[in-house]
């Protein structure tokens, strides 16, 4: 009787899925149902499944001018990333060996020794720290301008994308027709099921 009851269900479920398929079709081509999973430009690191970003790359394979801003913002990133990368190794390196003489300096046997070597290295850390102060300033400007200019340019991204969603969803009317008619149908199984004697 189950078996009968499940197979019942699902042949409802399904015919109620392809006259649901019909009357939801789009009506007019739009650039979210052209959007593509696989994004170029600005996006490759994007998550793929980021829905502005991808209307966002329909968008801008019809639009020089935005083809052209993409570019520029793609380019700003990777070089702001190039170039504090010259500088963080750098750093890295010198914070690494201070690490590392700290590390070795708490190994030293005698207290006093160890007192004036640790004092020796913070010392030069110190003074490294200081001297470098203007660098670490300005790469902390250049981390700076490139989030402000991100954060710009996604807020741009979400005004170029909202109107194209909002034509999505025009071509795309939702009529609850279909689900009322499902639910009769619902309905009357169960009515069946429950004076199953």
């Amino acid at each position: 009787m189950k078996k009968i009851l499940y197979t019942l269900s699902f042949i409802i479920a399904l015919s109620a899925c392809k006259e649901n398929r019909n009357e939801n079709t789009p009506i007019v081509d739009n650039v979210v149902d052209n959007a593509e999973s696989s994004v170029s430009g600005s996006f490759k690191s994007s998550r793929h499944d980021d829905k502005i970003d991808q209307i966002y790359s329909e968008l801008i394979k019809s639009n020089k001018n935005l083809q052209a801003i993409d570019d520029k913002v793609k380019i700003a990133n990777d070089e702001s990333n190039k170039v504090i990368f010259e500088y963080k190794e750098i750093f890295d390196k010198s914070e690494s060996y201070y690490m590392n003489a700290k590390y070795h300096a708490n190994a030293i046997g005698d207290s006093l020794m160890k007192i004036e070597t640790l004092d020796m290295i913070k010392s030069s850390s110190d003074q490294y720290d200081l001297k470098m102060k203007n660098v670490t300033d300005l790469i902390a400007k250049v981390n700076a301008n490139q989030e402000k200019m991100n954060d710009l340019y996604t807020i741009f991204k979400i005004k170029k994308t909202l109107p194209e969603i909002e034509k999505y969803q025009k071509a795309h009317p939702l009529k609850p027709d279909h689900l009322n008619g499902f639910i009769n149908k619902q309905n009357q199984l169960l009515n069946e099921v429950k004076n199953l004697k």
